[in-house]
């Protein structure tokens, strides 16, 4: 199958399929969203949003935020993954934000990066949940996903270059929600370690399942 068709087949079953797929992380406003991106580097959305709530409740505003300190703020994320750095991360970011961004998240990847904590997926991240910008957050779902469908070639090793074949090929006005596709469809479907095959739809159009159905088909049958 050519790149051009299998992005088409891959993009319309999504679409068909899955027409609503959003952030599954909890929020009413871009500050909270900031810090909610900032805590789930390497750690569950379900587990985020469960210690969030106090957070978002004591800590409402840069400004509040930024008159703490990661001693405080360690005590609401301890649950977390490496929560002594994502705290220093919390109050740095909520600081630059008073100082330097009128207490305004901002919407431009090079402004989000100098943000504490902010490196290019989570920026990426923002900008397209809040600002509904064609930016594409390559983490390990989407990596894993776009491999296995063959969206991108085995040659792509890097969040990076796998972002940079995602924008090349998917229109830009699906880019938001398809970012939401292929994590959605790698947390649920096209999990690591036991890939959902047999409850997929893209069976046909997936490289990965192609070939594991051509390798099954040539072995040997079992002696009688």
């Amino acid at each position: 199958m050519r790149k051009k068709e299998r992005y088409e087949k891959i993009l319309a079953w999504f679409r068909e399929n899955r027409p609503v797929a959003e952030t599954e992380l909890h929020y009413d406003t871009p500050f909270q969203l900031l810090i909610a991106v900032i805590l789930s580097a390497q750690c569950t959305d379900k587990r985020v949003n469960m210690i969030v709530p106090p957070l978002y409740r004591d800590f409402p505003t840069p400004e509040v935020l930024a008159a703490s300190t990661p001693e405080v703020i360690y005590e609401y994320i301890r649950s977390v993954s490496y929560p002594n750095n994502k705290a220093k991360h919390l109050v740095g970011m909520a600081q630059m934000l008073v100082k330097d961004f009128n207490s305004e998240v901002p919407d431009t990847l090079e402004e989000l990066v100098k943000l504490p904590g902010v490196g290019r997926k989570t920026a990426n991240v923002i900008q397209s949940v809040v600002f509904n910008k064609a930016a594409m957050a390559v983490d390990t779902h989407v990596f894993r996903v776009s491999h296995r469908l063959g969206l991108v070639p085995d040659t792509c090793t890097t969040p990076f270059s796998v972002e940079k074949e995602l924008v090349k090929n998917i229109p830009e006005a699906d880019i938001p929600i398809a970012h939401h596709w292929l994590i959605l469809h790698g947390r649920y479907v096209c999990q690591a370690r036991t890939p959902q095959c047999d409850n997929c739809g893209l069976q046909l159009m997936c490289k990965y399942y192609c070939e594991k159905y051509k390798v099954s088909k040539e072995k040997p049958k079992d002696k009688e």
